[in-house]
């Protein structure tokens, strides 16, 4: 009998037996969002029993002919339907799942009350009653997703190399895209009273020039509110981005309007409905090929959840946001923005290793699918390297206006990683500087610097992508942006880039940076020796590349990374023999940035 037709009369059977129930809903296939709902006690967001602290609502899955067995995390979920109703109360309680196997899976609950039982592993919590001990089991089938879509991919994983890998077609990930605004969640149609409180308003966000970019069929909440923001997705992914990243906490520093909580005060109660509305707007994202890079903190907020410390309100803080996201397929976890860098925060502070690594510990415990995990440089990541780190890569903040560091740092990280034991997945996520750094097309509409020494120099260094900071000497900063078209000619440039790599087959994830190889100054080449070399010519010009002993003939071909298109022939259009071998000259615009792809024949 057919796999396929198995799967489908267990369905057939469990439905038949009432397995599957309302409780259960979602699509049932692999990648997609699997929600179990259970009805317990009856509460609310301010409850004097609180529900988010003192309850612990955990569900094992296991599929039964792997083995493989999860435990996610459950979080209240007030009537079901807050992100519509704006509810703080109810008796719905919920769980994620993202199945990564067809056939059957079974699960198990576990809902435990006690004092502070959310952030405790002690064996002695009670139990809650309602659906703890609840068994059931469900069957799931083939994703029928296509195209950019992240269920058609799979899980994106760290598998520990240079670059990320989707679990189900293998492919190796190349991102770009928008790191700016941080404030990007602070709209002002997402519930909660962030946005006329009197705390920095100015900065709440319409998104008022991307409700053009909303389409028929797409998600909103409450009637219609949320186009704008889902306009702006839309617009990033119609230029061929596929990342955008945001911070998820905020009461501190330059904005002070995001935040999961109730109020700008209280650490342990979270506003359901918003956080609802959070959710719809990352799941349209990820059907539209975009990856989630989650900011949890930044420098001006290390302190201010148990005074820097791992204990009751970060445990809770990143249980949460787990508990609700973390069924995504593509995202990180980015454990600070600028961490480490006491001096911005509280002078007396040393830097605190340990505490990078315990809060790592504690988020890749919680963490049922192990996503990457990141931080970001205020101080350097010396100390969290190694086998032992459960960190997985570095999240790259670089200075210098005409992106000059972005290569060097690249590589610099790769390399004392290695020396540690462990390769670490690098991206820059705000190359360039802080006053500057990607501005808009109206300041500079060639991006000639962004391109050669940001966008390239990255990717040509081993960086598996690039995220943009909008600089705050201009208009739409990293505050105030709320037209991502600000930067659209920018846009096509990155995606030019992405363009060369899938296009052309390019398998970067064999390749190493060798610059080395190249005879002109400042110039980078990627390397698999004797088989594949991606050479970046930052003003064009004739060069020479040394193919060493490996001999043999190889096509050259040129690409344009600032208008794209096919490749094209120069002057010479094979290479042959061992040693320097010249490249000759590029098609045309010979003083001008150039791509040559060299391949043995």
């Amino acid at each position: 009998m057919k796999k396929h037709t198995v799967v489908l009369l267990l369905v057939l059977i469990y439905a038949f037996q009432g397995a599957i129930s309302q409780e259960i809903t979602g699509e049932l296939k692999k990648w997609h969002k699997i929600t179990l709902e259970f009805q317990g006690p009856e509460t609310s967001e301010d409850a004097e029993d609180n529900p988010f602290l003192n309850y612990k609502l955990d569900v094992t899955f296991k599929h039964q002919n792997s083995g493989k067995i999860y435990m996610v995390p459950g979080y209240f979920a007030a009537d079901g339907n807050a992100g519509n109703t704006s509810a703080s109360s109810g008796n719905i309680w919920r769980v994620h799942f993202s199945p990564d196997e067809i056939g059957e899976w079974t699960y198990s609950v576990r809902f435990l009350k006690d004092k502070w039982a959310a952030v405790r592993v002690s064996k002695k919590l009670k139990s809650a009653g309602f659906m703890d001990k609840k068994e059931g089991a469900f069957a799931i089938s083939a994703t029928d997703k296509i195209g950019d879509d992240m269920r058609a991919k799979g899980r994106l994983q760290y598998v520990g190399e240079r670059y990320l890998k989707f679990a189900e077609t293998g492919e190796y990930f190349l991102k770009c895209g928008a790191d700016a605004p941080e404030n990007f969640l602070a709209y002002e149609e997402f519930d909660g009273t962030f946005h006329n409180d009197g705390i920095k308003d100015n900065l709440v966000k319409t998104w008022e020039a991307h409700e053009k970019d909303w389409k028929e069929g797409d998600p909103t909440w409450k009637s219609g509110k949320g186009k704008d923001i889902i306009g702006a997705i839309n617009y990033l992914a119609s230029k061929g981005m596929n990342v955008f990243s945001f911070i998820t906490m905020n009461i501190e520093g330059d904005d002070k309007n995001v935040f999961p909580y109730i109020d700008y005060n209280t650490y342990d109660r979270f506003d359901v409905s918003k956080l609802d509305q959070w959710e719809t707007v990352f799941e349209h994202g990820e059907k539209l090929g975009m990856f989630l890079h989650f900011k949890t903190l930044e420098a001006e907020n290390q302190g201010l959840l148990d005074n820097g410390g791992v204990g009751l309100y970060t445990k809770l803080y990143y249980r949460e946001l787990i508990a609700r996201f973390g069924h995504h397929l593509a995202l990180n976890w980015n454990l600070c923005e600028e961490t480490g860098d006491w001096q911005k925060v509280i002078r007396t502070m040393p830097v605190d290793v340990q505490g990078r690594l315990t809060l790592a510990n504690y988020v890749n415990s919680v963490d049922p699918y192990k996503h990457h995990l990141v931080i970001h440089n205020g101080n350097w990541f010396t100390g969290i390297y190694g086998k032992d780190s459960k960190f997985t890569g570095a999240s790259l903040q670089t200075g210098k206006t005409d992106f000059s560091q972005v290569h060097n740092r690249v590589l610099q990280i790769l390399k004392e990683a290695d020396a540690k034991g462990k390769t670490w997945a690098v991206a820059c996520d705000e190359p360039g500087d802080a006053q500057h750094s990607l501005v808009p097309d109206k300041d500079n509409p060639e991006h000639n610097n962004a391109r050669k020494n940001g966008l390239w120099g990255a990717m040509m260094a081993g960086a598996w992508g690039t995220e943009w900071y909008f600089g705050y000497k201009h208009a739409h900063s990293d505050l105030s942006c709320q037209d991502y078209r600000s930067r659209d000619l920018f846009w096509d440039q990155g995606k030019i880039c992405l363009d060369f790599f899938k296009n052309n087959k390019v398998p970067f994830w064999k390749m190493t940076s060798n610059d080395s190889l190249i005879s002109s100054k400042g110039d980078y080449v990627l390397a698999e020796e004797g088989k594949n070399y991606v050479v970046f010519l930052k003003n064009g010009g004739v060069s020479t590349l040394n193919l060493k002993d490996h001999s043999g003939e190889y096509s050259v071909m040129w690409y344009n990374p600032r208008t794209g298109g096919e490749l094209k022939k120069g002057k010479v259009k094979t290479i042959k023999g061992t040693g320097k071998q010249s490249l000759g000259t590029p098609p045309k615009d010979k003083d001008k940035d150039w791509v040559v792809w060299v391949t043995k024949k």
